[in-house]
């Protein structure tokens, strides 16, 4: 399963894989990641790093955008949203755009 993992840089255009969706748990009021047995509460950053997660934004790009959106140094937040979206791909919860040239 190991090998389905992404290494997840500036230049990659993360997802959601298919299994995987995101979505707002009215219950509990708290968005939740759904998979196949699996259940997972991201925190409020982290939904809305994922909200950029649409496969066709880089890394980098979402970057600039928070960076302008909270006026905050863009190094600080590439270094914890690299670390958040790794931590989620080596759980499985996303993957990485395929190139598409057709």
């Amino acid at each position: 399963m190991a090998s389905r993992n992404i290494s997840v840089s500036e230049t990659s255009r993360p997802k959601l894989p298919r299994h995987a969706r995101l979505k707002f748990d009215e219950t509990r009021q708290v968005w939740v990641i759904l998979a196949p047995e699996r259940v997972l509460a991201p925190d409020e950053i982290a939904v809305e790093v994922l909200h950029l997660c649409d496969g066709v934004r880089s890394v980098a790009e979402m970057v600039d955008q928070l960076a302008e959106k909270y006026a905050a140094p863009r190094e600080a937040i590439l270094t914890d949203v690299i670390a958040m979206l790794q931590d989620l791909a080596d759980k499985g919860f996303l993957t990485e755009a395929r190139e598409s040239t057709a």
